[in-house]
């Protein structure tokens, strides 16, 4: 395989999970019976642009279907993070009722509504039909398709040029990153800023974040990787912004190279130091992150394997995409781990992929009122920890099985 921003031949190997399946294929009951595609999950290291990458098996189309069950109006914590950043967006470019936003990959809505709300121009590019009629019964203008140069440069022919394109959680989930993303700077406006939102590189292999790494994740992303990728592009990184969503990500600020004229921020300098200095560009940084996620997965099961032996019930919180990585390495089945709560009513009814545990309502914790609550997002710890608070009156306790096995 060869690397999908520069070409350079791929040999090293980051992370090696064996195999699953996609990780939002959540199964009907009818379905079983049959089998399911899995994949081997084996993310690799470009030693020449140094971005980190999943191995070409699964096609986006395959991953991103019609039934795709994720929606972000599930998580309240995501939609402040939403409204929050539209309001900074606001302020900081001077956006009105005359500014043009598009916002690639915008799953329900839930960022967008907040600046249609605000009387400006709103387009939405989701490939995803479930959540893309989601988009559309909150009014939205959506468009159905995979962005890339060919589809950005139909839009830009017919007349959307965007003030802000939002690209938040979506650079991370692009086959070919290159094409996306010149897509996003063929959509901008000659003034026009874009914002791409992922997971932190640093962050991930500092914490061990490894139930991250999915299939429909096919790139970890570091200041340094994104950076060199825009420049292919045609895009010019000016500004970026640590922010606290999925265990920490970046938000990183980009222009047309050709007509930008905003200065680099010494943010910029500051974070790529930083990540030089943590040696993002060599290989000793990525050594030994397949030995430490080892370890968390054998403390994960020796808790479940405990708690079964002590009589202890486990029930889980979040049917995420994370989840599903560390229960499938981790092999663990529903004799294990037999329920796990959500709050999408789309999810409820159905199975985990792999692991096959059931995905239920809420109303299961306060019948069965469990010893332990395992929260599967634990970058939503507190979040559910909150709203399940109540668990405590039969002394039951909250499980995290990364950074670390954690119990309170």
């Amino acid at each position: 395989m060869k690397c999908r921003h520069c070409a350079a031949p791929l040999e090293s190997v980051f992370l090696d999970l064996g195999s699953a399946p996609p990780s939002n294929a959540y199964l009907t009951a009818d379905r079983l019976a049959g089998p399911e595609a899995w994949y081997p999950l084996r993310v690799l290291v470009c030693e020449s642009c140094w971005l980190v990458q999943t191995e070409d098996f699964a096609r986006a189309e395959e991953l991103f279907d019609d039934h795709y069950a994720y929606f972000s109006r599930f998580s309240s914590g995501w939609v402040d993070h939403c409204r929050r950043y539209a309001e900074a967006m606001v302020e900081r470019f001077e956006l009105g009722r005359e500014s043009s936003i598009v916002e690639v990959a915008c799953n329900d809505g839930t960022l967008l509504r907040n600046f249609s709300e605000r009387g400006m121009s709103c387009v939405g590019i989701e490939p995803t039909a479930s959540t893309a009629a989601a988009a559309r019964d909150l009014g939205l203008e959506v468009v159905e398709e995979f962005l890339g140069v060919t589809v950005a440069e139909a839009l830009a022919e017919a007349g959307l040029r965007a003030d802000l394109l939002a690209a938040n959680n979506v650079v991370a989930h692009v086959p070919d990153i290159v094409d996306f993303v010149a897509g996003c700077g063929v959509l901008l406006g000659d003034d026009g800023v874009a914002t791409f939102e992922f997971p932190h590189l640093l962050r991930l292999v500092d914490e061990v974040q490894f139930d991250t790494v999915y299939h429909e994740h096919f790139s970890y992303l570091s200041l340094t990787s994104i950076r060199s990728v825009a420049a292919t592009a045609g895009l010019q990184a000016f500004d970026v912004e640590r922010v606290p969503t999925h265990g920490g990500s970046l938000r990183v600020f980009l222009q047309r190279t050709d007509v930008g004229v905003r200065p680099v921020t010494p943010s910029i300098v500051t974070l790529l130091a930083e990540e030089a200095e943590a040696g993002v560009g060599g290989r000793d940084f990525y050594t030994g992150f397949q030995e430490r996620a080892e370890a968390l997965k054998d403390d994960f099961l020796r808790f479940l394997l405990d708690a079964r032996q002590g009589g202890r019930k486990v029930v889980a919180y979040g049917a995420a995409a994370k989840g599903n990585t560390l229960l499938n390495f981790a092999g663990v089945r529903p004799d294990l781990l037999g329920a796990v709560v959500d709050q999408n009513p789309a999810k409820q009814g159905r199975f985990l992929p792999g692991s096959r545990i059931p995905i239920v309502s809420e109303q299961v914790v306060v019948d069965e009122r469990p010893d332990h609550v395992l929260i599967l997002p634990w970058n939503l710890r507190d979040e559910v920890a909150d709203r399940l608070d109540y668990i405590r009156e039969w002394g039951a306790t909250f499980v995290v099985a990364v950074p670390s096995l954690q119990q309170w």
